[in-house]
């Protein structure tokens, strides 16, 4: 790569192919003090963490950014209002901090204000109880950049939310949260780690920790596209792989000072002329809450809460899962939902610390972080909220194992990529909507994806006007986004753009399968894909949306993992464990 080229995919913060190649040389022939395993928010955290301490800084996932956990979520920043029940306090503190920080500095073009109506079910006591608990929770600092709670008749609830049964409330308080499109927040920490100096690489697997004397060293990793190893060097390295973390412990020969258990939260997607409201919504149920979350012309619905033991890539929903979701969901609206209303479904895991109790929703979503090897750091746990916070636990925990002294984590003063300038051009939206031929909304709908990046993305089309036309069967995106996707934000397969870089996966009901082969096509141009390669991508990606389709007709998670198997993984030289 010429100094040129380098620093300018530094000050982008991209990660495209040439990038990609230029970091496994990198990653081969350079010494690092710290390796940071799992592209999930935590390891982009805690990469963009160490790098803006002046640390040199590795991150190597084995499938893609935010592949696992971190783009599965309910896509919400919040502070956890059930957990004031369980007298969390420091825990729903410590969230709506980090929300407000997002909101307001970090990263205001991804994290935006959402209401959520709390329909209230029972007369005398709910009420003040309710407020009691939304009180605290707005003097922790929920109500600091959006409204506080507002208090409702039912006649009000019902102006508000014209979709739930007349019977189902006796009242309602409306309050705020915040929401995000994850896997876009994740890819962004990461290309802001990049941006600050770490070599960011996915598709890059460890498959052995190196040793010096009793020390951890390093690790050894397998290009998981084509099967050729390098080793790493560090002087530390951070386990933040999510439900993997225990895999990675055994894989590293010591034994872990924690467990972590995958506990299984199923959403669904239906139309938003589906709903007729003005506001979410948050449902208590028997075991937990469900949300109803407004997702552009989408809702989402989630979630459950189970355990799971199966495979850990491919968590699977059942046909139990969905009609869990669906039988709460109904119990309110007065025209129900039905199966052929769903769009999408995702199934993620979440990494909970194992407690005594068995019960998965009842285990602490605090963060744990343990110096587990000298050189060897493991953090697990946590919510996706508080991730800076959890990401700078981890880089303060290798501290002794670093050579010379670390500064203090800064992350809470450095704005993710496109958050500079995104309130200017949000301003400038239409004079950019004109230089563009586009309607103002795309403009919009750009900004709340890229924010002051936007104008770098329909740059690409400067020579391709064709590229600003809408991809074919997912309307809500533009053609140059999918370029955008792989010369900038890493993305190296299908799937890759059709699940996480983009959501056409679960936004439309053919799950992405109309829009596979014109996406692939364009990413062929960046990728110098053939006609051979471009038709295995889409097969793989075909037989993914079938197996995911079978197995949300099975019966339990043991038919639908069986089911879900059944595709082939699109990162050949994948193994058992992976990170």
């Amino acid at each position: 790569m010429s100094n040129n080229r380098a620093d300018t995919a530094r000050v982008e913060g991209r990660i495209g192919p040439q990038d990609h190649a230029e970091s496994w040389h990198r990653l081969g022939s350079e010494e690092f003090d710290v390796v940071v395993i799992g592209g999930g928010v935590t390891g982009a955290g805690a990469a963009l963490d160490a790098a803006t301490r002046g640390l040199k800084v590795a991150l190597v996932e084995a499938r893609d950014l935010a592949a696992g956990t971190s783009s599965r979520s309910s896509k919400l920043f919040h502070g956890g209002l059930r957990y004031l029940e369980k007298l969390e306090f420091s825990l729903v503190r410590e969230a709506l901090h980090e929300r407000e920080l997002m909101l307001t500095r970090l990263a205001p073009h991804l994290v935006k204000p959402v209401s959520f109506l709390y329909p209230l079910t029972r007369r005398v006591w709910e009420r003040p109880y309710t407020a009691a608990g939304l009180l605290l929770y707005d003097t922790m600092g929920g109500a600091r950049s959006v409204p506080g709670q507002k208090h409702l008749t039912r006649a009000g609830a019902q102006r508000m939310v014209p979709a739930l049964k007349r019977d189902a409330m006796v009242g309602g308080i409306r309050y705020y949260d915040a929401q995000a499109d994850d896997a876009r927040h994740t890819m962004t920490v990461a290309r802001t780690a990049s941006r600050y100096g770490a070599v960011v690489r996915t598709s890059t697997q460890v498959v052995e920790f190196l040793h010096d004397a009793d020390r951890i060293a390093g690790v050894r990793v397998r290009d998981a596209e084509d099967g050729s190893e390098t080793e790493v060097r560090a002087q530390a390295v951070i386990n933040a792989t999510g439900v993997w973390t225990d895999e990675l412990q055994r894989l590293s020969g010591g034994r872990g000072r924690f467990r972590v258990r995958a506990s299984k939260g199923v959403h669904i997607v239906v139309p938003r002329d589906r709903i007729v409201a003005e506001t979410g919504m948050i449902l208590r149920t028997e075991k937990s809450v469900l949300f109803v979350v407004p997702w552009d012309n989408h809702w989402i619905i989630g979630t459950t809460d189970t355990d799971w033991n199966l495979d850990l890539a491919h968590p699977s929903a059942t046909r139990a899962d969905i009609d869990y979701v669906l039988e709460h969901v109904n119990s309110v609206l007065a025209t129900p939902l039905t199966q052929d209303d769903i769009e999408g479904v995702y199934a993620g895991l979440r990494p909970l610390l194992a407690g005594e109790s068995d019960e998965s929703s009842k285990l602490s979503r605090e963060h744990a972080v343990a110096r587990v090897a000298p050189g060897l750091v493991a953090i697990a746990g946590g919510k996706y909220t508080t991730y800076r916070v959890m990401a700078a636990d981890a880089v303060d925990a290798v501290a002794g194992d670093v050579s010379g002294r670390i500064a203090s984590s800064i992350t809470d003063r450095v704005p993710l990529l496109g958050a500079d300038g995104y309130h200017a051009l949000v301003n400038q939206a239409d004079q950019l909507a004109s230089e563009y031929g586009l309607h103002p909304y795309r403009i919009r709908h750009l900004l709340d994806r890229y924010g002051a990046m936007t104008p770098d993305v329909l740059a690409l089309a400067d020579e391709r006007p064709e590229l600003l036309k809408a991809v074919p069967e997912a309307a809500e995106y533009l053609q140059v986004e999918v370029v955008y996707a792989v010369s900038h934000e890493g993305a190296l397969h299908l799937e890759d753009v059709l699940t996480r870089r983009t959501r056409i996966s679960i936004e439309y009901p053919h799950r992405g399968v109309d829009s596979a082969e014109p996406v692939a096509r364009l990413m062929a141009e960046q990728l110098g894909w053939d006609e051979q390669r471009i038709a295995h991508e889409v097969e793989v990606y075909q037989a993914r949306v079938e197996a995911e389709r079978d197995s949300q007709i099975q019966p339990d998670d043991q038919a639908a993992d069986e089911r879900r198997a059944a595709a082939p993984e699109v990162r050949r030289e994948i193994s058992e464990p992976v990170s």
